[in-house]
C-alpha cells in the first residue's frame, strides 16, 4: 500500500465484513495514514502502542469545538449531535469540563445502582428468550441482542418502556452513513432532543425519582449541577453508548463462539471462563471499530508522520490496535485463554468507559442464557452471508440467524 490517501467506506459490504486485512496492511506500512472515511478527510492511527498513547494525549481533543471549520463542512454528516445540542457530554468534552461532568455523573451512575439491576436484566433476558426458545430458531440481533440493552438502559434512565420502538426508529435515523444521510440524521436528532426536553422538564417538576435521569437532574457537587444542555447530552450519550455497543458485543461475541466450536464447547463445560471470554470478545472483534473522531489542537508526531495541529480529524482504530501482533501473540486467533491482557475496547485514561461494568453484566447474562438454554446452537446461514451494520465507527452484525434444539421456555432461568 503506497502513501496515497486510503478510502474507507462503511457502505462497502466487503470491507465491513472483514476490515482486519486492511488494518494489518496499514499497521505494516505506516503508523499513521491519511484517509477519507465516507468522503470525510481524516487521519487513521492503527498500531496498539500509538493508539494507547494517543487515547490519553491532551493534544487530541474530543470536543467538536476544536474541529477545523473546513473539515466540519466536509464532514457535516458526522456532526448531527452538535447540530441538535446533544454533544455536551463526557465523550465530547475535555478537562476541565470533562472532569466536572464525570465527577457529577459518577455520583449518580454508581456500581451499586448497576449491580441492583442484575435481577431485572435477567428477567428481561428470560422474557425475550421465552418468545423464541420453543421455535428452535431466532434472529438473535432483532429478537434478543438489540432489545435487551435498549430495555435495560431505558429502564435505568426512567424512560417509558412503551417508547422503545419509537426510540429504535429515531436511533437508526441518527447513524452516520455519509453525506446523503444528513437530512435523516437531523430529523432523528431533533426528535430525540425534543423528547428529552419534555422528559427532563417533567423530572425537574417532580423530583425524587429513583431512575438515573432523575438522579442526574438532582445531583450536585459544591453547588454545581448539570445545565440543560449537559443533561440532554448525557441522556443522549447514556442511551446510545449504553445500548448500541452492548448490542454489538453480544452479537459479535456470539458469532465468535459459533465460528469457534471448540471454544464454545469449552465454555459450556466450564462457565467460569465466561468473564475471560467476554474480554477476548472485546479484543478479538470489539464493537468500537474506529471510535469517535478526535481533533488536533497541536502538532502530533507519530513515527515519522506529523499531523498538523489545526483541528485535523484523527481516528484511533481500536479494533486494529487490538489485533496488533506487536502486542498480542497470534492476534487473529480467538483465544479466551490467552495470557496477554490490556485490550483497548473500553478506552483508556480519563475517557475509559463509565458503562463498562453494565456492558459486561448484560453480555454475561445474555451469553449464559444462550449457552444454558439453546442446546445445539449454530448459525442458520453460511458465515459469509452475514450482513454487517453500516456504521463507520462501530462494528457488529446487522442480523444473526441461528438454530438450536427447541424446548419449553419455562426452565429455571440461567444465572450469571
Amino acid at each position: 500500500m503506497s502513501d496515497d490517501v486510503v478510502d474507507l467506506d462503511a457502505t462497502d459490504a466487503g470491507y465491513k465484513a472483514d476490515p482486519y486485512p486492511v488494518y494489518a496492511e496499514l499497521r505494516a506500512s505506516a503508523p499513521v495514514r491519511r484517509i477519507t472515511l465516507n468522503t470525510m478527510p481524516a487521519w487513521l492511527v492503527t498500531r496498539y502502542e500509538d493508539v494507547r498513547r494517543l487515547l490519553a494525549d491532551p493534544r487530541l481533543s474530543n470536543s467538536l469545538d476544536n474541529l477545523s471549520p473546513q473539515l466540519a463542512a466536509a464532514g457535516a454528516w458526522v456532526l448531527g449531535e452538535r447540530m441538535m445540542g446533544l454533544d455536551r457530554n463526557l465523550l465530547r468534552s475535555d478537562p476541565p469540563t470533562h472532569t466536572r461532568l464525570r465527577r457529577l455523573v459518577s455520583k449518580a451512575f454508581t456500581p451499586g445502582r448497576i449491580e441492583r439491576l442484575r435481577p431485572r436484566v435477567q428477567q428481561m433476558a428470560d422474557g425475550l428468550a421465552a418468545r423464541f426458545l420453543p421455535r428452535g430458531e431466532a434472529e438473535l440481533i432483532g429478537e434478543f441482542a438489540f432489545p435487551l440493552p435498549l430495555m435495560v438502559i431505558m429502564e435505568l434512565l426512567g424512560l417509558p418502556t412503551q417508547d422503545r420502538d419509537q426510540f429504535h426508529q429515531w436511533a437508526r435515523m441518527t447513524v452516520p452513513r455519509g453525506p446523503d444521510s444528513l437530512p435523516e440524521q437531523a430529523a432523528g436528532y431533533a426528535a430525540i432532543r425534543a423528547y428529552f426536553v419534555d422528559l427532563v422538564a417533567g423530572k425537574t417538576r417532580e423530583p425524587g425519582g429513583e431512575d438515573l435521569l432523575s438522579a442526574l437532574v438532582a445531583v450536585r457537587d459544591e453547588g454545581q449541577r448539570l445545565n440543560e444542555d449537559e443533561l440532554l447530552g448525557m441522556a443522549w450519550l447514556l442511551l446510545t453508548a449504553g445500548h448500541s455497543t452492548t448490542v454489538d458485543l453480544i452479537g459479535s461475541g456470539t458469532l465468535a463462539l459459533l465460528r469457534h466450536p471448540d471454544q464454545l464447547a469449552a465454555l459450556r463445560a466450564d462457565p467460569s471462563l465466561l468473564p475471560a471470554t467476554i474480554e477476548e470478545m472485546v479484543r478479538y472483534d470489539g464493537p468500537v471499530e474506529l471510535g469517535i473522531s478526535r481533533f488536533t489542537t497541536e502538532e502530533i508526531t507519530v513515527g515519522d508522520v506529523t499531523i498538523p495541529g489545526n483541528g485535523q480529524v484523527v481516528f484511533l482504530a481500536i479494533d486494529s490496535a487490538d489485533r496488533d501482533p506487536d502486542r498480542f501473540a497470534d492476534p487473529d486467533r480467538f483465544d479466551p485463554h490467552r495470557a496477554e491482557t490490556g485490550h483497548l475496547g473500553f478506552g483508556q485514561g480519563i475517557h475509559y468507559c463509565l458503562g463498562a461494568p453494565l456492558a459486561r453484566m448484560e453480555a454475561a447474562i445474555a451469553l449464559r442464557l444462550l449457552l444454558d438454554r439453546c442446546p445445539g446452537l449454530a448459525l442458520a446461514i453460511d458465515p459469509d452471508q452475514i450482513a454487517w451494520q453500516v456504521n463507520p465507527h462501530l462494528r457488529g452484525p446487522a442480523a444473526l440467524p441461528v438454530r438450536f434444539t427447541p424446548h419449553s421456555a419455562d426452565p429455571t432461568p440461567a444465572t450469571s
